[in-house]
């Protein structure tokens, strides 16, 4: 095969592969931020935006907000860090309920109530504009 006709492929292989990909990626997003507050234990608030399909852990990493050890893991689900707490109201509007695995790792944190739950599993969406959580003092790595 020519050097000609390989550059020719691969040419054409990129630019039919560049179409189809735009083709279905949205260069607008037209969702409205979703503002999330974020109450620390010290009695500061941070309220922060994400976006529909965002976790709240996404949430505090896209914001470049400091909590400390929080999210250690990074959402997959092997630590307790990202321990949020909800009032009532706002954990049964969640639209999943925690999942044994989750269970499992809520069993490990500091300041366990009925209304925990893992930040890296509380997925965004337009219901949950204005949520606010608690985020305890403490975290517990249950990886160490």
């Amino acid at each position: 095969m020519s050097v000609k006709l390989l550059k020719y492929i691969v040419s054409n292989s990129c630019i039919r592969s560049r179409v189809h990909n735009m083709k279905y990626m949205s260069t607008v997003n037209n969702d409205k931020p979703i503002k999330v507050t974020f109450n620390k234990a010290n009695g500061d608030k941070i309220i922060a935006e994400g976006k529909k399909g965002d976790s709240l852990l996404d949430v505090i990493i896209n914001n470049n907000l400091d909590f400390d050890g929080y999210g250690a893991c990074e959402g997959t689900l092997t630590c307790s860090t990202c321990h949020v707490i909800l009032d009532s109201k706002d954990y049964d509007a969640l639209p999943d309920k925690p999942s044994d695995e989750e269970l499992d790792m809520l069993d490990l944190a500091y300041n366990l109530t009925d209304t925990s739950r893992l930040g890296c599993q509380i997925i965004l969406e337009e219901k949950l504009d204005g949520l606010e959580v608690k985020v305890p003092a403490t975290v517990n790595d249950a990886r160490d």
